[in-house]
């Protein structure tokens, strides 16, 4: 949804929030141009801030233009799910795979196995797997209570007689490696509080349950609240082989009510990038606003999600994210047979980020260079808290105090950049899967974002925009020279044709033309901002400038046709993706980080930076532009106007 700014409510009172407008002399036209693709992108839906893959980039595209966004990403934020043990939920639609991950690789797509006796809240699955719920529980062998009905939005409800209440799946035949969780939804009332239900397993062939082999689940009190437990199979010593079913152990129940809405094998569809990118939103928020009582209430999650990442990927000891979930390994979830067709390896090449096609994983650029960057912004952090002994903020635990973390940053910069950099390429490969080998299509995004974090050395940062701008080409890359910028408004996401490293469930690349599918050629043009940043850092403000003007002459002649959709119904000129179909350009519908493009006048140009201490801006000016002033930049509750000068000086005046 895209509505026009309104006037917002903040204590009590009305808050008019100014529309930001952008005015350099002598350059009106390409002024109104990028004023009208902010307001195009403009994202206001709450929808955008629920789900976590956006935390970092969209609190940056839109914390600065209206107070809206600030109270949204609030909410958000503080009641962001964390698991007990530090994992940051994803918090994308409802799939059919771990519930705090990602919605696929289903285990409708897994060769796994689900029971649904509730379809409620399911539209995805519905619409996509044409999902039916379980009319009876024929099939379950239920001990210790009575089927009392299936109720539509809860699912099977069970009156427990007796102390002991077990509930035994239908026989099925699954592999481990698409069950690393047991995924239950259920909720209870009568249930003794300390007393946990557990899940077992038996493998094919086995003619009964071995109490021995299970796993614990947390209990619930709540009959009100139907909620997932994931209980991590993976976990247990000896897990693995051909699954036959599932049997659920209740203690102590008896006269207790038991509801079960599903039991399903769950592939491990969580993100390793979710706890940096929830890090990086929460360091944005609070250096938009200044907003001591959300660190009060949030600082220790914080940590908590910091600490978490550091231990399960190894940075600490490794220098680099190591994702070694089942699954996430980095090996394709493909392999090409004798017969030169592609054959599915299920189970491999889960996704990890953004670009989730793409078996990103084992060792990972992208989740490193993430990770590296919630380092910092979280050193930040803990310095402001450490110079404000009068907020009364707890001190960090040991190890993670801003001098600790800046250190933990410098040895990922050093160790992760020399790690991930190909000498002969000249760029940064995507990952090193577990086995060893090497995984790189000529990956612009994060080659870009690199440069643009100062993640990537001045060497390398002149070495990558050398390829991207085609002053210097890579053997083996199908796009070299000016078709990397073949879309015009950006550069493809990746220059190497890829019919060869994917998850499994995208089994047919093949089929789909170089170009038409944004991760195989196709571009994403939020991420247009990252090669302006890469570019006005590497190469300097006219040069960015120039990309800029060829990103506005694109935009307006789009929207002189009617706007993206029109543009693009015409023969050659490309396939958008979003809204439910698949193509090779990302413009706009879920691709909310198109927000991003317009905000380089303020982020680039005027050097614009919110910190825990204040606004200061350090502006870049192309040749030409005597100052550059961004009219309506709200911080802290005020509107701002903001002027950058020729001469590197600035002015910041409260409206």
């Amino acid at each position: 949804m895209r509505t026009p700014l309104t006037a917002c409510l903040l204590l009590g009172a009305v808050h008019a929030t100014a529309v930001p407008t952008f005015e350099v002399p002598g350059q009106e036209e390409e002024m109104r141009t990028l004023e009208a693709m902010r307001a195009l992108h403009a994202v206001r839906s709450p929808g955008y801030a629920l789900c976590t893959l956006w935390d970092r980039w969209m609190p940056h595209a839109m914390l600065w233009q209206d107070e809206a966004s600030a109270k949204g990403y609030r909410g958000s934020l503080l009641h962001k799910r964390i698991d007990h043990e530090g994992y940051v939920a994803m918090q994308q639609h409802r799939g059919m795979a771990h519930g705090a991950g990602w919605p696929f690789p289903a285990w409708q797509q897994s060769t796994g196995k689900g029971f649904h006796f509730s379809t409620h809240h399911e539209a995805w699955a519905v619409q996509i797997f044409k999902l039916q719920p379980l009319a009876d529980a024929s099939g379950f062998a239920i001990g210790g209570a009575e089927v009392i009905g299936i109720d539509p939005e809860h699912g099977l409800r069970l009156k427990a007689t007796e102390e002991v209440v077990t509930v035994a799946t239908p026989p099925f035949r699954c592999g481990t490696v698409v069950a690393p969780f047991a995924r239950i939804e259920w909720s209870a009332l009568g249930l003794a509080a300390d007393r946990t239900p557990t899940v077992s397993w038996r493998y094919d062939g086995e003619p009964g349950w071995d109490e021995s082999r299970s796993a614990p689940f947390p209990p619930r009190a709540d009959l009100t609240r139907t909620d997932f437990a994931h209980v991590p199979l993976y976990r247990q010593r000896g897990y693995g082989g051909l699954l036959a079913g599932l049997r659920l152990r209740f203690p102590a129940a008896k006269g207790a009510e038991i509801r079960i809405k599903s039991v399903i094998t769950a592939v491990d569809t969580r993100h390793p990038i979710t706890n940096a990118s929830y890090l990086e939103g929460c360091a944005d928020y609070f250096a938009w606003t200044g907003d001591a009582e959300f660190l009060r209430q949030n600082l220790a999650r914080m940590r908590q999600a910091l600490a978490w990442s550091l231990k399960e990927f190894q940075v600490r000891e490794l220098g680099r994210v190591r994702v070694r979930w089942v699954g996430h390994d980095g090996r394709s979830g493909l392999a090409r047979g004798p017969d030169g067709k592609t054959h599915p390896r299920i189970g491999l090449g889960v996704g990890n980020n953004y670009w989730d096609l793409l078996p990103f994983g084992g060792d990972d650029a992208l989740a490193t260079l993430y990770q590296w960057q919630a380092v910092r912004r979280m050193a930040e952090i803990e310095s402001w808290v450490a110079a404000r002994k009068e907020d009364a903020l707890p001190a960090p635990p040991a190890g993670l105090g801003a001098e600790d973390l800046r250190k933990i940053a410098d040895d990922i910069r050093d160790r992760g950049g020399k790690f991930f950099w190909d000498e002969a390429r000249e760029r940064f490969i995507g990952w090193r899967d577990l086995t060893g080998a090497s995984h790189d299509w000529g990956f612009t995004f994060l080659n870009e974002e690199a440069v643009s974090y100062g993640f990537a050395t001045a060497a390398q940062a002149r070495a990558i925009m050398d390829w991207i701008d085609g002053r210097r080409t890579v053997e083996g890359d199908t796009s070299q020279g000016a078709d990397v910028f073949r879309w015009r408004f950006g550069p493809r996401a990746t220059t190497r044709r890829n019919v060869e490293d994917y998850v499994w469930a995208w089994s047919r690349p093949d089929s789909i033309p170089w170009g038409g599918q944004v991760q195989d050629g196709g571009a994403v043009f939020g991420f247009s901002y990252y090669d302006l940043m890469a570019r006005l850092r590497t190469n300097g403000p006219d040069d960015a400038w120039r990309r800029l003007k060829e990103i506005n002459a694109w935009f307006r002649e789009t929207q002189a046709e009617g706007g993206y959709r029109a543009y693009y119904a015409k023969p050659g000129r490309g396939t958008m993706q979003g809204g439910g179909t698949a193509g090779g350009l990302g413009l706009d519908h879920e691709f909310f980080e198109s927000a991003l493009v317009p905000t380089f006048l303020v982020h680039g140009f005027l050097g614009l930076k919110a910190g825990p201490d204040g606004l200061r801006a350090e502006p870049r000016l192309p040749k030409g532009w005597p100052s550059l002033t961004v009219r309506g930049v709200r911080f802290r509750g005020e509107n701002y106007d903001v002027t950058g000068r020729a001469d590197g000086t600035s002015e910041i005046v409260r409206r």
